[in-house]
């Protein structure tokens, strides 16, 4: 079944555009024949329809309905202004721009923050974008809608975000929330502090506007969004936003003086996020995203409580960094920073990647067992598509989650969502699917390997697989991620201090 309802029309044919461009950087278009596209397809979308119908509960179905029908409708304007607006070079730009609004883009840069002695913009970063990243994918689940029909769009995509459903868009819950929350910190330097100049305040506020326009207008230009999931988007960032300014200085004080009620609470609360998240009808990737960002979310804050409790805030988050303070810096003290500066970022994130990958393998060992264990003696939460323990007897090498962390994969996150394959009659098709490499010579370029559950090939048809997930994945994400953070946010920190490197630049 499609994960999406727009994808069970047929496709006539799909090309690479990296003839077009200067960089010739292959970017995923999918062509269509409008011909074609109204006499092809009826019966299989009607299909489609009466399984989400059947499969959702009829408040669920009712709202999918009518932002289905809105999506319909304005598929049709999103077509019309692709075509007076498309040009090679803002394909470029709003495709690659898209990646700002991304977590790969936020989340490489907030181990750095606690590196730095950022630590207040880095919780408050977090804070933000774990409940974007969280209400926007607990909303796709719950109400299934498909992103703008394809055709008559014609869309283009980088990474997999495409096989998400459509409403609403992180992409601009992130970019706004994101936007605000940066202008907040610029307008209190200038306003309060008096830290920056008029021009740089009205400069960075310019940006900010840019930045923000850019990523949402550019979710409509490439296709990926409509209107009303761009709209909603926008409004669950600022709403995201005010409750951060509201909440911040409450929820900062009860982490510094909550005691042992901080880990009973946030722990209890993370696992409920976890476990009541919406069961969509398909197979969808919004999941594990919520997954890392709650658990985030929780290893920051216990390692919030934790450094305040125990007396690591005071004794190592405030150390300095080694240079002249206060003094004319030399081009020897300039070497000297920045080569220890590199040092931080390069062991830190090391770290951060060894812990993964032991704790994944460790946990893959542990937990199976343990759940077998437990099941013989209580009902365990089962989530769908997740295969619980007493179903397999071994998890693979490789499962839901790879070697380095899916939001800073920075190769696999640029890999156009497309591959290559030989057709029956001898041409060339595209293929698109979930993970996919746009290298016709991998083993996967046959279609027989694939991390996601389902191929959509230019003629139409489907070839479905299921993915395997596992139930220990679950516990085994909240606990790398939340285990990433607290190294992040103390661990890493506390061990600069101890080596003399310090943590603030001055």
């Amino acid at each position: 079944m499609s994960t999406q309802a727009s994808n069970t029309h047929a496709l006539s044919s799909v090309t690479f555009h990296d003839e077009h461009t200067p960089n010739r950087i292959p970017i995923l278009t999918i062509h269509h024949d409008k011909l074609e596209h109204s006499q092809l397809g009826r019966t299989d979308t009607q299909h489609v329809e009466d399984v989400y119908e059947t499969e959702l509960p009829w408040w669920r179905a009712t709202i999918r309905a009518r932002i289905l029908s809105s999506v319909k409708r304005e598929s049709q304007i999103l077509a019309r202004m692709q075509e007076c607006i498309r040009h090679p070079w803002l394909d470029l730009y709003f495709l690659y721009s898209s990646t700002l609004g991304t977590h790969t883009f936020f989340m490489i840069g907030l181990p750095l923050t606690f590196f730095f002695g950022y630590e207040e913009l880095g919780r408050g970063l977090v804070i933000v974008l774990a409940s974007g990243v969280y209400v926007a994918s607990f909303l796709k689940d719950l109400i299934c809608s498909p992103r703008p029909l394809v055709p008559p769009v014609t869309r283009l995509t980088i990474g997999t975000h495409h096989l998400e459903y459509g409403f609403p868009s992180t992409h601009s819950t992130n970019s706004v929330s994101m936007a605000l929350f940066i202008f907040g910190y610029v307008r209190r330097a200038y306003f309060q502090s008096a830290a920056i100049s008029s021009s740089i305040y009205y400069t960075s506020c310019i940006i900010l506007v840019i930045y923000a326009v850019t990523v949402v207008f550019g979710r409509l230009y490439t296709g990926m969004h409509s209107f009303i999931d761009c709209a909603v988007g926008v409004f669950l960032g600022v709403i995201i936003w005010g409750g951060y300014v509201i909440m911040k200085e409450a929820f900062g004080n009860w982490l510094a003086t909550a005691h042992r009620i901080v880990p009973l609470t946030m722990i209890p609360i993370c696992l409920l996020l976890v476990h009541y998240h919406p069961h969509p009808v398909d197979d969808c990737p919004c999941f594990e995203d919520a997954i890392a960002f709650v658990s985030v979310l929780l290893g920051i804050a216990l390692s919030r409580w934790h450094s305040v409790y125990s007396g690591v805030d005071e004794r190592f988050l405030s150390s300095v960094m080694p240079g002249p303070q206060g003094a004319a810096w030399t081009l020897e003290d300039t070497v000297s920073w920045w080569t220890l500066a590199c040092a931080k970022v390069t062991i830190g994130i090391l770290v951060i990647f060894v812990w993964r990958i032991l704790a994944k393998s460790l946990l893959h060992i542990i937990l199976p067992p343990l759940f077998r264990l437990l099941a013989s003696s209580f009902d365990l939460p089962h989530r769908r598509f997740y295969t619980p323990a007493t179903d397999y007897q071994h998890m693979p090498v490789e499962s839901s989650l790879r070697p380095i962390p899916s939001f800073i994969d920075l190769p696999g996150v640029l890999e156009v969502s497309a591959i290559r394959e030989r057709s029956a009659l001898g041409g060339t098709s595209e293929v698109k699917r979930r993970g996919a490499k746009s290298n016709s010579d991998s083993p996967s370029a046959n279609g027989e390997n694939y991390s996601g559950s389902e191929l959509e090939n230019s003629n139409g048809s489907y070839q479905r697989k299921e993915v395997k997930h596992y139930d220990a994945d679950v516990l085994t994400k909240v606990v790398v991620y939340a285990g990433m953070a607290i190294l992040a946010a103390e661990g890493l920190p506390v061990t600069f201090a101890l080596l003399g490197w310090g943590v603030k630049p001055c």
